[in-house]
This record gives structure tokens, C-alpha cells and sequence, in this order.
């Protein structure tokens, strides 16, 4: 018998806020899905969705939930049960056919209803998992009616009837009678059924993607609902910028040719213009250009994505854009760090240590960025590949990487793995309407060249001035560690310039210092010589990068005297200006990027910069055979790029002329190598994760493979464990392990296996000799493993 309707919830209490009744939680996904629309604008990759994605979308968010009816899963929701051990959107799919008269339309919502959380079917070769299929195979009718438990026909009736009058429209018949709780389950069975044999079998590459995108406007519209959270519609990237950058820089003439060129470019650039010459404004005018013409064609905000490689640069990248646009809290960062990030510009605002308030603050703003609200955002590229692994918990990335404009600066050549992944996902971003723009200092031929043939729309080429040289090449007979190389860096010191020193590795770096900084210290005090390598606690890395470029910043004047010693991490992570520098050999690229650390503006004659040959050698553990430079670099290019440097030691650096030199690598032996690895790569990672042939699949065995390639590891040290424990204990939440976070140091992927994993902390802690100048000594050993000492792999 019918009686009065229970109230039936989506959610239970939490947080301090009311339980959320589940017509609620719907209606609010059905406008977070309209939200998205106005966004994200017409997605004409999406077309072959009967009835369009958007009105598909919008009929499963209204939908999605609907199987939480069940009386199991209402007691989960009030504390009576602890689990109710089933999938509330298997049961959801029950009231599709009454309301639904399209069957083609049906299956599409009923596809999204049903993955919204899990996959449909495990991944080909995999054995039993966590899918719906696995879940449920072999089944009867009355088996999952037994299993589902009591369903009660009164709250059918009234969730039949709201979902009737909400699509009362020309998409649903409406007005039709209620199912029986027995029959409601029966249809759920018998849809269930329909999606397996629908989509057991690959599909074409249109209609794979389409259902990814399906999949995602309503996984993330979902998660936009259950965060009460709202997404910016506005694109602060637009109309204005020019204004607002001569304000910035005081002046009306700083616009350059190569600046105006990309800003009239109306589709995808390629930007080869030297560090220092503005590439930055030339990205975002060319983006303004993209902007508008998005928004004409689609109807789209578009978001604008900037993307570099080293997190201190996204930094600097965010914290730069936020006073250009006139407000930060417009600006996101996704990176594996974004909170991080937050809570260290709370902490420079309060001028006071990182409160347990501002990591709460610093937690939200980085959650915020997850669910994709800022419509200007800065990253790694890695958060942009991740939307390869699609599914419940990717796919809403791709969704919002529709109509977008992305900016890729300082795209490297020499990491063919990477670089084939990217370029494997630029040809996807095309498909989706993105512009891209890729702006480099080190671009050789070779790179535009599988840039252009990689997307499927033209690509205009801009090419930047080189201005007056700013370097002159100086080959040093010996490496960067021998004495006669120390004593001739020292005398420079001695002299009171300020002189930047880079080795391949932390542990020649580390050697360096303790030699150099001394006399320096002793003369000028103690933050005249500083130490940077990727092997410090997060906490003293920040430290340090901040007096780094507070004592050495491009436009102080006059430059202090002093000591950097760093790794390839001071590449193109900060912006600092010193009178000379001393490196070890490097890809061609990665020393022309260490160049643009020195006389960086090129106010001043051509700065000195020393190349020391690398000792090259087999690294420990590899029997591949090859040789590297410092245990680094790959050893040909190295060696090739210093026969070229050879024929111009004593020469001041032609900018323009140096993309010759790249393109003499690109063009070798090794050259020819490469571009096999990269287009190896970008085929792998084409098959692997961007055919969409199975959508619905999980794609669980992907993630790590994908995480191998960009994860390394973070740990504490077990001197700092109890620190860590007690930031824990005091705020306990995610607030605390992020004030926590400052005691991590970033390892190696393999360095896993040196450390151990505390399961009351959840953080690998490691023995190790540290000190807060020098960074990581040596890691002692778990029983059965070798030490570590900083400088054998990078």
C-alpha cells in the first residue's frame, strides 16, 4: 500500500549543515550542469549525443540519485547502518523507461546516471574488480530485489512524480503512473543489462569521446552540487588587458613587434622568442585574440590555462597574473602543491607564521581550483594530462578542457617521453576546440615542426627579437668541481660580484658550496650565499627561493655581491638577475635557460658564462648501458652541444643564432633518434589513453603507468616525526596536514623503497642526515636496501 511520501535525503549532516533532501541535491546538479553549459559553450565534439549533451546531462543529473529511495541506504545516510553495501545509481536506472519515450536518448542518460561513480565494466585482461558489471553479474531479478532490501512504494511514487513534472517537457512523456518498488528494480536489472551489451564492445573514436564527455558534466556537475560550490562565468583575460599591462609596466611604448604579432593571431602559435623579451605579454595578448573568438563561436567563457614546468614558477606565474588581473582570488593553481601555495601568500599577507585559519583558507581555495571554478588558472602540464585517464574521477577535466585556451611555455625538447605525451594530448585539446599557444626561449625546428603536423588547424609562427647579446661563452678546460674552476669562482667572489654556479646534481652542489660560501659569508654576511637543490624540507625550499629572489631580483639595482649555488631546479623557476655564472655542461637548452639567469634585462655588456665539461659515467642500477652527464643527461646531446659551443668559445651569444644550433642536434644521428622516441611516445600514449574505444571501462591499470612517468614520492624525516604528529593532533583535519606539509622533502619515485610508510601518520618517514642550509645529506638505509646520497639520479 501507497501512504504518505517519507522525506528521502541525499546527503546526511555534516559540517554543521541540515541533512540535504535529495530533490535538492538534484535540482542543484541540474543547474550546476547549466552552469557548466554556460561555460563551457557548445561541444561540438559531443555531437553524435542524441538530443545534444546538454539536455542529456541535465536529464541525468535529475536523475542520478534517484536510487537512493532504498530504505538501506536512507538508514546508512541517518547513522542506523553502517553500510548498505549496493550502488544507489544501479536502482536510479529504474525510473528512466517509464519517463523516457527516446530509447536513444535513454541509453545516454542511463550511461551517465550509472558512472557517475564507478565504471561500468572492468578493463580488458582485468580480473575481478570494483566495477557496476562485477558488482552485479549473474543477478536474477530476484536476487537483486532480495539483496536491494526494502524499497518503499510511497517514496517511489513521489520521487516518479517530481521526475515526471520536471521533464514534462518535449524530452519526457510526463504524467505517466508510478512503478511498483518490484517493478522499479526489474527495470533498473533490465536497463543494466541494455548498458552491458550497449557497450561491451569498442566504439569509434566520436561517439568514445562524446560519452566521456557525458560522463563528465555530470560527474563534476555532481561534485559541484555536493561542494555548494559556484563556478566564475566571467573570463578576466579579455577586453582591458593592454591597459592594465601599461599601467603595469608605467610606460605606453613597451609594446614589442613580436608582442602585436600575437596578439592579431587568430588560431594556434608557436612563440621562439628569447627569456627576458616579454613572452609573457605576448601569450596573454595573443589569449585576449582567443578569448573573443571563442566566445563568438561557442558561446563559452573560456578558460585561460597557463602552464609551466616547475612549481616555483607557477608560483611566481599565479602570484604575477593575480596583480595584473587586479585580484588573486581569480586566479587558480593546480598543481599537486596548490594549497601549499595559498597558504604561503596567506602567511606573506599576515606577515606572521601560517595559521591553522589560513590552512583552512589554503585547503578550500586549492579544493575550489579541483572543481575547476576559476576561469584563469596556472599548472603543470601533468594536471592537464591526467584528463587522459577519464572516468568518474578524470573526466570532468576533459569537459572543462573544452574551448579552452591553453598556454604551453617553455615546452622541452629533450625528455622524449614527455613531450610525446604532451603533443599525443594537444592533437585531443584541438579536437576540442582549444587554442594553444607554445612560447619558448629553446625551440628548435625539429619541435615546431611536430607541433604543426600534430595539430589538426593551422599554426602561426611568431619569431621575437634576439636584441644585444647579453652572454659571452667562455669553455672551461676543467669540470666545475676542480680546484683551479673553485679558486677562479672564488676570485670573482673575492671581487664582489655576484656569481651563480649550477651542477647537474645535488651532491656537486652541496661540495661547491661548503667550499664557496665561507669567504662569502665572512665578507658580506650570511644571506649573501645561498644554496638551492630539490632536496630540501618544503618549508626551507620556500625560505630560501624567497631571499633568493628578494636579494637577486632582475629589476634591484644595483645588484648585491654574492653566492647562488643550485641545480637545474633555478632554470626557469625564478626571476633573478646576477653578473655572472659558472655551470656544468647540460642539454643545449637547459644551458641556454641557465644563460637567462645573468645580465637578464641586457643593460649591461655580455656576461660571462662558463661551461665546465661533465664527467659522464653509467648510472648505479642501470644496465641499459648508456652514459650520462653528472648521472643526469643523456650523454650525445650533451657532447654535441658542446662541439657546437667549442666553434664560438670567447663569442658573445647570438639568440637568433642559437636556434641554428639547437636545430644542428635535432638534426644529428641522436636527433633522428629522438624524433623516433617522441613520436613513439606520442603513439603510446595516443592508444593507450586517448582512443575512448571503451569509455565506460575502468581504467584503473592505467594510473600507474601515467603516475610512474610525473610521481616522485615526498617523506619526512624521522628527527621531524613527532613535529609532524603533533600539527596532526592539534588540528586534526585536512588543515593540519598541510601545515604539515612543510617537513616533506620530495624524493625520487624509487626512493620508496629507502623509506618507511607510518600507517597512524600516513606519510613515509626516512633516516636521514639533513641541515636547513646545506638540505639532504644521506638517507641510512631500511634493512635490505642501499643508501642513498644525493647526486646519483636526479
Amino acid at each position: 500500500m501507497r501512504g504518505t511520501a517519507p522525506a528521502v535525503f541525499a546527503k546526511s549532516a555534516q559540517h554543521g549543515r541540515a541533512p540535504e533532501l535529495l530533490t535538492d541535491h538534484l535540482l542543484a546538479t541540474r543547474d550546476a550542469v547549466r552552469e557548466l553549459r554556460r561555460r563551457t559553450g557548445a561541444v561540438a565534439a559531443a555531437a553524435v549525443v542524441p538530443t545534444g549533451l546538454w539536455p542529456v546531462a541535465e536529464i541525468a543529473a535529475l536523475a542520478h540519485d534517484l536510487g537512493k529511495v532504498a530504505r538501506g541506504f536512507q538508514d546508512m545516510l541517518t547513522g542506523r547502518t553502517r553500510s548498505w553495501g549496493h550502488r544507489h545509481e544501479l536502482l536510479s536506472l529504474g525510473f528512466l523507461p517509464e519517463l523516457l519515450s527516446n530509447a536513444d536518448q535513454r541509453l545516454w542518460v542511463a550511461s551517465a546516471v550509472i558512472t557517475h561513480h564507478r565504471s561500468l565494466t572492468e578493463p580488458a585482461l582485468s580480473g575481478p574488480g570494483s566495477s557496476i558489471t562485477a558488482m552485479y553479474t549473474g543477478m536474477t531479478v530476484d536476487d537483486l530485489r532480495e539483496d536491494l532490501g526494502d524499497i518503499d512504494d510511497a517514496a517511489v511514487g513521489a520521487m516518479h512524480a517530481w521526475l515526471s513534472g520536471m521533464l514534462a517537457t518535449p524530452s519526457g512523456i510526463g504524467g505517466t503512473p508510478a512503478p511498483s518498488a518490484a517493478a522499479l528494480v526489474a527495470a533498473a536489472h533490465a536497463e543494466l543489462s541494455r548498458l552491458r551489451q550497449q557497450w561491451r564492445h569498442p566504439v569509434d573514436p566520436g561517439t568514445g569521446l562524446a560519452a566521456v564527455l557525458l560522463q563528465g558534466a555530470l560527474t563534476l556537475a555532481d561534485h559541484l552540487s555536493s561542494a555548494h560550490a559556484a563556478l566564475h562565468q566571467h573570463q578576466p583575460i579579455g577586453t582591458g588587458l593592454t591597459d592594465r599591462l601599461t599601467r603595469h609596466f608605467g610606460t605606453t611604448d613597451w609594446l614589442r613587434p613580436h608582442q602585436r604579432d600575437c596578439g592579431e593571431v587568430d588560431g594556434h602559435l608557436l612563440l621562439r622568442s628569447p627569456t627576458g623579451s616579454g613572452k609573457t605579454e605576448a601569450g596573454l595578448l595573443w589569449a585576449v585574440r582567443q578569448v573573443h573568438a571563442l566566445a563568438e563561436g561557442t558561446g563559452a567563457v573560456p578558460r585561460v590555462v597557463f602552464t609551466l614546468p616547475y612549481l616555483a614558477s607557477i608560483n611566481a606565474m599565479a602570484t604575477r597574473l593575480g596583480e595584473l588581473v587586479g585580484d588573486p582570488e581569480l586566479i587558480g593553481v593546480a598543481h599537486s602543491r596548490a594549497a601549499s601555495y595559498h597558504l604561503a601568500v596567506a602567511s606573506d599577507t599576515d606577515d606572521g607564521p601560517a595559521s591553522h585559519a589560513a590552512a583552512r583558507k589554503a585547503v578550500s581555495r586549492a579544493a575550489a581550483t579541483s572543481l575547476f571554478r576559476e576561469t584563469v588558472r596556472v599548472a603543470t602540464p601533468y594536471q592537464l594530462l591526467r584528463a587522459a585517464l577519464a572516468g568518474p574521477a578524470h573526466a570532468g577535466t576533459l569537459l572543462d578542457l573544452t574551448n579552452s585556451v591553453i598556454i604551453l611555455d617553455e615546452l622541452h625538447a629533450y625528455d622524449t617521453t614527455r613531450l610525446g605525451y604532451i603533443l599525443a594530448s594537444a592533437a585531443l585539446w584541438d579536437r576540442l576546440g582549444c587554442r594553444i599557444a607554445v612560447l619558448s626561449a629553446t625551440l628548435p625546428t625539429a619541435l615546431a615542426d611536430l607541433v604543426g603536423a600534430t595539430l589538426h588547424t593551422p599554426v602561426t609562427a611568431v619569431i621575437g627579437p634576439a636584441g644585444p647579446p647579453r652572454h659571452r661563452i667562455r669553455l672551461h678546460e676543467h669540470p666545475l668541481t676542480h680546484p683551479v674552476t673553485v679558486a677562479e669562482i672564488g676570485a670573482r667572489l673575492a671581487a664582489d660580484e655576484s656569481v651563480l654556479v649550477v651542477a647537474n646534481n645535488v651532491a656537486h652542489a652541496q661540495a661547491l658550496y661548503d667550499v664557496l660560501a665561507p669567504p662569502v659569508r665572512a665578507r658580506h654576511g650570511e644571506p649573501a650565499a645561498v644554496l638551492l637543490h630539490s632536496r630540501f624540507t618544503r618549508g626551507d625550499r620556500n625560505r630560501i627561493e624567497q631571499a633568493l629572489t628578494d636579494r637577486y631580483r632582475a629589476t634591484r639595482l644595483p645588484r648585491p655581491p654574492g653566492l647562488v649555488v643550485a641545480t637545474q631546479v633555478v632554470e626557469v623557476s625564478l626571476d633573478i638577475d646576477l653578473d655572472a655564472l659558472y655551470t656544468a655542461a647540460a642539454p643545449l637548452e637547459a644551458l641556454l635557460q641557465r644563460f637567462g639567469r645573468v645580465n637578464r634585462r641586457g643593460k649591461r655588456p655580455p656576461a660571462d658564462v662558463v661551461i665546465c665539461p661533465p664527467g659522464y659515467g653509467s648510472r648505479r642500477g642501470d644496465r641499459s648501458g648508456r652514459e650520462y652527464a653528472d648521472g643526469v643527461y643523456e650523454a650525445e646531446p650533451v657532447r654535441l652541444g658542446w662541439q657546437i659551443l667549442t666553434r664560438h668559445d670567447g663569442q658573445p651569444v647570438d639568440e637568433t643564432a642559437a636556434t641554428g644550433w639547437l636545430d644542428e642536434i635535432y638534426t644529428s644521428g641522436w636527433g633522428r633518434t629522438w624524433h623516433t622516441e617522441v613520436e613513439r611516445a606520442r603513439h603510446r600514449f595516443t592508444t593507450d589513453f586517448l582512443t575512448f574505444d571503451m569509455p565506460f571501462a575502468g581504467r584503473e591499470h592505467l594510473e600507474d603507468r601515467f603516475d610512474a612517468l610525473f610521481n616522485g614520492t615526498d617523506a619526512i624525516l624521522a628527527r621531524h616525526r613527532d613535529s609532524y604528529a603533533d600539527l596532526l593532533t592539534e588540528h586534526p583535519d585536512r588543515a593540519g596536514r598541510l601545515l604539515g606539509e612543510q617537513y616533506l622533502i620530495p624524493l625520487p619515485d624509487w626512493a620508496n623503497g629507502i623509506a618507511t610508510y607510518d600507517k597512524h601518520l600516513r606519510v613515509r618517514v626516512i633516516d636521514g642526515d639533513y641541515d636547513d642550509e646545506r638540505g639532504l645529506l644521506a638517507v641510512r638505509p631500511v634493512a635490505g636496501t642501499a643508501v642513498y646520497t644525493p647526486g646519483e639520479v636526479l
